[in-house]
C-alpha cells in the first residue's frame, strides 16, 4: 500500500516502466538488459542487507529477476517497477534467512560489501590502510544492527530511497520509517563509538609515515635534529 499521493513524475515514471514492461513481455531481449542494469545495484544492496552474505544476495537476486519476469504481466504500474521487483526481493531474501535461521548459525563475520567505499591504490598506503578500516567498522556495524532496523538503513542511506519510497518498499507507514532509521544511527553510533578506540591510531593518516615526517620537519624548524 503507498501512503503517498504519486505526482505527475512518478506517472511518467510509471508509463515509461509499463512500456518497457511490455516490451519485455514481448520477449525483446533488449528491454530484458535494461531493467536488469537499471535495477541491478538496488535489489543486489538490499538483499546484501536482509541476508548479509554477498554470494546469497547474488543469488537472491537472481532468483528474483526469474520469479519476476514469470509474473511481468501482473505488473500495473500501481508502484514504481523498481519498488515491485525490491518487494520481490525483500520477500525471496525474508525466506532465505527463515530457512538459513532453521538450519544452521548465521555466521558472525560474512564478508561485506554493502557499501562502496572509493578506494584508490595510487594514493598514500597510509590513507588507503585507514579506509579500509573504516569501511570495514561501518560494514560490521551495519550488519550487526537488527533486520528492522538493517533493512530501513540500507534502502534509506544506503540506497538513497526517500522516505515514501522506503514506506512504500517494506509496507510500513512513513513514521514508522522514521522511527525506525533514527533508531538504526543511534544503534550504528554506538556500535562504531565502541569499536573506533582501538583502530584509531591505525585508521589516522598521520599515525605512520606522515606522523614521522612531519615530527622530523618541526624538529629541525625548532634546531632540535640535525
Amino acid at each position: 500500500m503507498s501512503y503517498v499521493r504519486r505526482d505527475a513524475t512518478e506517472i511518467i515514471a510509471a508509463s515509461g516502466d509499463l512500456e518497457l514492461t511490455q516490451r519485455a513481455l514481448a520477449r525483446d531481449g533488449a528491454a530484458f538488459r535494461t531493467i536488469i542494469k537499471t535495477h541491478n545495484q538496488r535489489l543486489y544492496r538490499i538483499a546484501r542487507g536482509v541476508v548479509r552474505n554477498d554470494s546469497e544476495a547474488e543469488d537472491i537476486v537472481q532468483e528474483a529477476y526469474v520469479r519476476a519476469f514469470a509474473h511481468l504481466g501482473s505488473f500495473r504500474g500501481d508502484a514504481s517497477l523498481g519498488t515491485w521487483l525490491s518487494r520481490i526481493v525483500i520477500n525471496e531474501a525474508l525466506g532465505r534467512l527463515r530457512k538459513r535461521r532453521r538450519s544452521v548459525a548465521m555466521p558472525e563475520n560474512p564478508q561485506a560489501e554493502i557499501i562502496q567505499f572509493p578506494l584508490n591504490p595510487s594514493d598514500d598506503p597510509e590513507r588507503t590502510m585507514a579506509q579500509r578500516q573504516i569501511l570495514a567498522l561501518v560494514e560490521r556495524a551495519t550488519d550487526s544492527l537488527p533486520d528492522l532496523y538493517r533493512m530501513v538503513f540500507v534502502a534509506r542511506v544506503i540506497e538513497g530511497l526517500s522516505i515514501e519510497e522506503t514506506s512504500e518498499l517494506l509496507g510500513v507507514r512513513p513514521e514508522t520509517v522514521k522511527t525506525r532509521l533514527h533508531r538504526a544511527r543511534a544503534l550504528l553510533r554506538k556500535a562504531l563509538d565502541d569499536q573506533i578506540g582501538p583502530v584509531l591510531l591505525d585508521a589516522f593518516p598521520f599515525a605512520g609515515r606522515r606522523c614521522e615526517r612531519l615530527t622530523t620537519a618541526v624538529m629541525k624548524r625548532l634546531g632540535l635534529e640535525g
